[in-house]
């Protein structure tokens, strides 16, 4: 969606590549921290999260 690499991300978030790595394979559970700082990163990047009573759930691009 925007063409981030898993190193640019988890660098964003303040994150190791391999906790990252870690949450998309389901081997470890994010602590809220963790969620909030790869959200903002997701959003500085141009994402935007929808709201389940927003027409949503889910994600776009900020226009």
């Amino acid at each position: 969606m925007v063409e981030m690499k898993q190193v640019d991300l988890a660098e964003a978030a303040g994150v190791s590549k391999q906790t990252l790595v870690d949450f998309e394979r389901g081997a470890r559970t994010p602590h809220r921290n963790h969620i909030v700082a790869i959200r903002t990163a997701l959003e500085t990047a141009g994402v935007v999260f929808i709201d389940p009573n927003g027409g949503g759930p889910g994600v776009r691009l900020r226009e």
